[in-house]
């Protein structure tokens, strides 16, 4: 940290300058909102993004859907604009605006050139703020909503990984959809929803970043201008503490999840919990995935793709949150190659589990983590995501140096025994496709 100042309406620090070109400051306003900035000169654009650390997760499951039909809801009206006027106005300056909803958050975002900052501050401002939430609107969006989810469950290649998070977490909300169900989102109210907004958007749970041309100051300035006649400026709160961390959600044992579906491609994903995003091991972790199932030089896509030809995709991935987490391996095949596939993948992690990998694996593993993070942070875009989930996720801004610096600490001992401990625990399967009757208790059992 290079400076730090605090004034009675609100504490601005200055976090060390960014190897890339960026300068990073954040303050806190009055109420607890976040404002965090990188500024990168050279940039002619703006990433906006209004970060509110509410999910899926966060709901009960009556009211299941709740977080993503905000989604929709928001940008359907303020007090100030209609609909039209909010899409328009980004759009009308050849801007970009749009939003997402996840397990621990929900994020509405803009990018625009660097004059039109100012326009998009406030529009967003405005969404999160101000928004009315019509009855008509609530009604047009769940029908839509209700589409949305009836293409995903058109998507296989899709669903099948909401079905393994579920034969992980069960009936914990991690192991909810984030977009509800046909039955949660075709009972929610307007009250209810309009109760869960006014409830759970709150100052302390918001974080807004930005990078790209601009002044950290002015940023500050717009989104006080923007915000000072709503609840979201005022009192003296902090930013509420990070989600409790450890292992705390109950996972289950061994599950089989199947769904039998006349799909020409059976899709597969073999897994177990794994850590969560705060525990230390999550570097040796994600060199290690790269290693199993990160690119075609991995050992899985070698082993059934290019050695085998069994299957066009198969990749390895993780999932953290703030206590929990998983990993599993997605293999999407011919039906009829489907256990042939799967032998081939519990025989590969049972082997790097007993042997480990190599230090040339370790290498590359580390040099794709690496690669992957710098070169996605060439756009203002990546690089204000980047500082939201920070902020918001951890509570802290690791530097460029920092993080990589953290991936090249990763040894050899530390990456084998993450596979010995993780590879070597029971497995889940889900699995999509015409399986009336196939039996798959074997992989399950044989975990």
């Amino acid at each position: 940290m290079a400076e730090a100042t605090n004034t009675a309406r609100a504490r601005t620090r200055t976090l060390e300058a960014d190897p890339l070109g960026g300068t990073v400051r954040s303050t806190v306003l009055p109420g607890g909102l976040r404002v965090i900035t990188e500024s990168v000169p050279a940039m002619r654009s703006v990433s906006i993004g209004l970060w509110v650390g509410i999910g899926s997760r966060d709901e009960s499951p009556t009211l299941s859907g709740a977080s993503h039909f905000l989604e929709h809801l928001l940008f359907k009206g303020t007090k100030r604009r209609s609909a039209l006027d909010i899409s328009s106005a980004i759009e009308a300056v050849g801007g970009e605006t749009n939003a997402f909803t996840a397990k621990e958050y929900t994020c509405y975002y803009a990018r625009v050139l660097d004059n039109d900052m100012p326009l998009a501050i406030d529009v967003l401002c405005d969404v999160i703020s101000s928004s009315v939430l019509n009855e008509d609107d609530v009604e047009t969006e769940r029908d839509v909503i209700l589409e949305e989810i009836a293409m995903h469950d058109d998507e296989p290649g899709d669903e099948v990984h909401d079905l393994f998070t579920k034969a992980i977490f069960g009936e914990h909300a991690l192991g909810r959809l984030i977009s509800g169900t046909e039955e949660t989102i075709s009972a929610l109210t307007r009250k209810q929803i309009a109760g869960f907004y006014h409830r759970r958007y709150t100052a302390p749970e918001i974080v807004i970043a930005a990078a790209g041309s601009l002044d950290h100051a002015t940023v500050v300035k717009l989104v006080r201008a923007a915000l000072k006649d709503t609840a979201l400026l005022g009192g003296d709160g902090v930013p509420v503490p990070a989600r409790p961390q450890g292992n705390l959600v109950r996972t289950r044992s061994a599950q089989l999840s199947v769904v039998d579906k006349d799909t020409e491609q059976a899709h597969l994903v073999l897994g177990c919990a794994s850590m969560t995003r705060h525990d230390e091991r999550r570097f040796a972790l994600g060199v290690l995935n790269n290693v199993l199932g990160g690119g075609m030089s991995s050992r899985l896509f070698q082993l059934v793709r290019e050695q085998r030809g069994l299957a066009y995709s198969v990749y390895s991935y993780t999932a953290q949150y703030a206590d929990a987490g998983t990993w599993g391996v997605y293999a999407g095949c011919t039906p009829a190659k489907a256990d042939e596939v799967l032998g081939i993948i519990r025989d590969e992690l049972a082997n790097v589990a007993a042997n480990g990998i190599t230090a040339a694996e370790l290498a590359r593993g580390k040099g794709m983590l690496k690669g992957g993070f710098v070169l996605g942070l060439e756009d203002t875009g990546s690089r204000m995501s980047r500082l939201g989930k920070g902020e918001l996720l951890y509570g802290e801004l690791l530097s460029v140096d920092q993080l990589l610096n953290r991936v090249d600490a990763v040894t050899l001992d530390e990456a084998n025994a993450i596979a010995s401990e993780l590879l070597t625990r029971p497995m889940s399967l889900a699995a999509i496709g015409p399986f009336d009757g196939h039996d798959f208790s074997g992989v399950v059992r044989s975990s």
